[in-house]
């Protein structure tokens, strides 16, 4: 009999209390508890109070991960909300472990928390960190991720083979900036009409779908030629691929022909759908490997992490506290250089998830490099960048129609605001705070680079209004679409991995199941990846959302009332996301203002 002791904290707030009841499952890497009810002599739950309870289990659970907390009415009366500060466990090793809440309770409701030592994952204690195992098969992996899964997740590990899925990713996964509609081929992509006919629809050909604007292409042109790390003594191997999509008459983008490498040749194949099962899948595998290390390094870390960076400093360093647009934006920052600093000292330490990719360290660096002398103006604000991949009207394409939305209100909540401030062009202009802000943005964010299209200074009400609405935007809903979905996709190896062991197949009919296990990063190494996403899509009880500023700020009505409109406006698009993920197979959750934090905090 293993016992472990619980010492359980109720807020000291007024109401914090509850007298209903309070069940508690333990976890950990070898099993789970009983469902047990905390019930002590006298009333358990009183504000300001900590009372210990014991639960006893057959054996020890080895590492404790998770506590689940459970509240249900103790009477039918009305809701009685219990606000948990902390719950710590002692286990039976005598190792104590602290569990923070910090949150009300409600009456049904099920709260997991975890232990706060920051260690992000079960994965990591089960003896699996480190090991160099390969898997034996995707049922092995499975089994591994029994603790940590998302109904995403789930969803991903049972459709990762389809490739109807495998085109949903590339609109509402996390990288919908990877495909553009295409209306030519590229000269070093030569797929004919009769390799892609028979995926059309019945008597139709390529050039008439591309008149009709249901092809489109991802090109992975920037990563061609950086460097690899070295692995076993020897350089792994990163393609450089290019994918057709084909929007079918079912409104389903399915991917038609791949090619690995920039320029064509006979160890070069153009991969399809008829091939052989395991060479489709490779194909698949080193095109999404291809689109996550662009994702993770060109559009989280750079478009949204690096660039909020710059975005604080020259907040920080041009305005001052009473400046209207401080007052505006400092909220936007909040944390954010903190976590870019955890950043660098733990993603790309040497033995951090990112320098153990394909790239390395060196790569990551090239990478970001060539994204940042590609970035523009233009490509940050989303009508545009929309508009210029000729993706305006391609079909449940969620991640265009929730941003859209939410680029329209947060820029007429800006406008609103920059208008009070700045009635004319003339008070932009005469305002050299803004100035030299919109300058060290430009300086040190663009780096000088004319052709980014970025203003070096404002000359226009107008112009001050769009930047400030790419820069919120960017910060919160940017970062959101990027990064909230993560473990969702991503923990799943098979569909996608930052680390591929084994070069891209040359030649058709060679592969297997077998060949796929062996390209795929071992056990140790598939862990570390999955520890990473785990703690970059957490979500912690002191966000502050989109539209939230719990620091006051202004003390004009005006301002204040504009704050309200805007909150309302999210309101009502909130609703609106449920009500249409409501009927979707696979919702797309990510913009809901609900899940969009205010500024990049993890």
């Amino acid at each position: 009999m293993a016992e472990y002791k619980l010492e359980v904290t109720t807020g000291d707030m007024k109401h914090a209390g509850t007298m209903d009841n309070i069940y508690i499952i333990l976890f950990g890497t070898e099993g789970q508890s009983d469902r047990t009810k905390l019930d002590n002599p006298g009333i358990d739950f009183k504000s300001g109070k900590a009372r210990a309870y014991t639960i006893k289990t057959n054996l020890s659970l080895g590492k404790l991960l998770l506590v689940k907390v459970e509240k249900d009415p103790f009477l039918r009366l009305s809701e009685d909300e219990w606000y948990c500060s902390k719950i710590l466990v002692t286990t039976p090793e005598g190792e104590v472990i602290l569990f923070p809440c910090y949150r009300w309770i409600a009456k049904g409701t099920l709260v997991e928390l975890r232990g706060g030592r920051g260690l992000g994952a079960e994965l990591m204690f089960k003896g699996l960190v480190g090991s160099t195992k390969q898997w034996k098969s995707t049922d092995d992996m499975k089994n591994t991720f029994w603790f940590k899964k998302t109904p995403i997740s789930v969803y991903v590990m049972q459709h990762w083979k389809d490739d109807d899925f495998f085109g949903f990713q590339f609109l509402n996964a996390i990288n919908p900036n990877g495909i553009k509609r295409c209306s030519e081929l590229p000269p070093n992509f030569p797929v004919t009409e009769e390799m892609v006919k028979q995926f059309l629809r019945d008597g139709s050909s390529l050039k008439q779908e591309m008149e009709r604007g249901n092809i489109f292409i991802c090109d992975q042109k920037i990563m061609d030629g950086i460097p690899t790390r070295m692995y076993d003594g020897q350089p792994l191997h990163m393609t450089a691929g290019l994918c057709l999509f084909y929007m079918n008459p079912e409104n389903k983008l399915m991917p038609i022909a791949i090619q690995l490498h920039q320029q064509p040749s006979e160890q070069n194949p153009i991969f399809l759908p008829s091939d052989p099962e395991a060479d489709w899948l490779l194909a698949k595998l080193f095109i999404k490997s291809g689109d996550l290390m662009e994702h993770q390094a060109v559009y989280h870390l750079l478009g949204t992490h690096y660039l909020a960076e710059v975005f604080a400093i020259a907040t920080f360093r041009s305005f001052p506290v009473i400046h209207p647009l401080y007052k505006l934006l400092i909220s936007h920052f909040r944390y954010t250089l903190h976590i870019n600093n955890g950043a660098r000292n733990t993603l790309l330490a040497p033995d951090g998830p990112l320098s153990t990719s394909s790239l390395g360290y060196e790569g990551i660096i090239e990478l970001m490099r060539r994204g940042l002398s590609r970035m523009t103006y233009s490509s940050l604000c989303l009508p545009e960048n929309i508009t210029a991949r000729g993706l305006e009207s391609i079909p449940n394409f969620y991640y265009r129609d929730d941003g859209l939305k939410l680029w329209n209100i947060i820029n007429s909540f800006v406008k609103y605001l920059v208008e009070y401030y700045y009635p004319s062009d003339s008070d932009v202009c005469k305002d050299t705070e803004l100035q030299e802000w919109i300058n060290e943005i430009y300086t040190h964010g663009f780096l000088g680079n004319k052709l980014s299209g970025s203003p070096a200074c404002f000359n226009t009400v107008e112009e001050v209004i769009k930047f400030i609405t790419m820069v919120i935007f960017t910060v919160s809903v940017q970062h959101a679409a990027v990064n909230n979905g993560q473990f969702d996709y991503s923990s799943w190896v098979p569909s996608g991995s930052l680390l591929l062991r084994k070069p891209a197949p040359t030649t058709k009919g060679q592969s297997s199941m077998k060949t796929i296990l062996e390209t795929l990063p071992n056990i140790g190494e598939t862990v570390k990846f999955a520890g990473m996403l785990w703690l970059l899509s957490d979500k912690y009880t002191d966000a502050v959302l989109l539209g939230q500023y719990p620091e006051e700020q202004f003390d004009e009505p005006a301002p204040k009332q504009m704050i309200k409109e805007f909150q309302a406006e999210l309101s009502y698009l909130s609703q609106e996301i449920t009500a249409r993920n409501s009927q979707l197979e696979v919702p797309y959750t990510y913009l809901n203002p609900t899940e969009i934090e205010s500024s990049i905090t993890i």
